[in-house]
């Protein structure tokens, strides 16, 4: 919305809205048909690419002119909670390589594709990221950069002049396709949740007509729109990061867990144990110490995973339900299973 706003800040609710609108527009995609899911995928994903290519390019050349004035460390802060808490907005930008593991079912040969894809990924876009800071340091101050909402932007307003508008178009191509990514690769890990009986029976099932995970889509697109009440985005990142990053270590916990306890368990990928075990200790930084010196954000990012423990108790622990609330659970999954058009697999109805 920027470029129809070039003399002050789009209005809050308007950019919310337009939020609402791409969800819902990215929902119905996902939905629809998954070739068109992973379509719009590559183009956005290609659009993003070009954008950063630009900026790139304009930075080698303002590197050129010897523009290095502010690559210097000047008051960077060395505090060691501080830094724990920078992790989170820098990994932010890196999220999405742990999404390739949600879509392991529905790729061909992952024990050969998914590594592949997991490397080459984040080898490229930690290249085309680095490249592209230093692109931005070559024109704006480290002052700049941290009061810009938008610093791609805030680039090209410096930079390209008339042709700054080009900018905030790729950016947010960037963030609709980041969007479908999350939803496309998201949902299948409530679908995975669903068929071990850990979430809602309704979660597992698949549209008749389109075969997608059309619920477990909804769920996603729901609790996106849920993520637009919180108006501070840095806020937010450090409560999501806090909590994602814990639930990844505890996964990456279970490797050296599994090699102690289940030596002979067959292992069609396999990896070094230093790699986890250097994986847990990073976790260990970034979760721990913002805990001292951000107790409120992580205390919320601990709450959002404690939400899980009355779905679990209900679903899971609870295993002597009254007949009224069976029977009422079912009712609710089969009016939504018709409603949806979905089907699921041949199992008593959960809750």
């Amino acid at each position: 919305m920027k470029p129809f706003f070039h003399e002050c800040q789009p209005p809050e609710d308007a950019a919310r809205l337009l939020a609402v609108c791409c969800i819902c527009v990215l929902t119905f995609v996902n939905c629809y048909d998954v070739k068109w899911a992973t379509r719009v995928q590559d183009v956005f994903t290609y659009a993003k690419l070009v954008a950063l290519f630009i900026i790139i390019a304009a930075g080698v050349y303002e590197l050129a002119k010897g523009h290095t004035e502010y690559f210097t460390f000047t008051n960077t802060e060395t505090e060691v909670t501080s830094l724990a808490l920078s992790f989170y907005s820098g990994l932010f930008a890196y999220n999405g390589w742990n999404y390739l593991n949600f879509i392991i079912e529905e790729l061909k040969d992952p024990v050969r594709n998914l590594p592949l894809a997991i490397g080459i990924s984040c080898t490229l876009v930690t290249i085309v990221y680095v490249l592209t800071n230093m692109a931005f340091y070559t024109t704006l101050s480290p002052a700049e950069v941290l009061g810009s909402e938008a610093v791609a932007v805030s680039f090209a307003e410096k930079l390209f002049g008339p042709f700054a508008w080009t900018i905030p178009v790729f950016v947010a191509l960037s963030t609709f396709g980041a969007v479908n990514g999350i939803l496309l690769t998201s949902s299948r890990l409530f679908y995975a949740g669903a068929c071990h009986g850990q979430m809602p029976e309704l979660l597992i099932m698949i549209q008749t007509q389109r075969m997608t995970p059309t619920p477990a889509i909804l769920i996603m697109a729901l609790l996106s729109m849920l993520y637009l009440t919180v108006s501070d985005i840095f806020a937010l990142i450090n409560y999501v990061g806090f909590a994602t990053w814990l639930s990844i270590g505890v996964a990456v916990l279970c490797v050296p867990w599994l090699r102690w306890k289940a030596p002979d368990m067959e292992r069609p990928i396999k990896v070094n144990l230093i790699w986890p075990i250097l994986y847990l200790l990073a976790t260990i930084f970034v979760t721990a110490v913002p805990m001292i010196a951000s107790p409120v954000e992580t205390g919320i990012g601990i709450l959002m995973i404690l939400t899980a423990v009355p779905v679990y108790a209900l679903c899971i622990m609870w295993t002597d339900k009254p007949v009224w609330f069976v029977k009422g659970t079912t009712e609710i999954t089969m009016t939504l299973q018709r409603l949806l058009m979905v089907v699921g697999k041949n199992k008593t109805a959960q809750l």
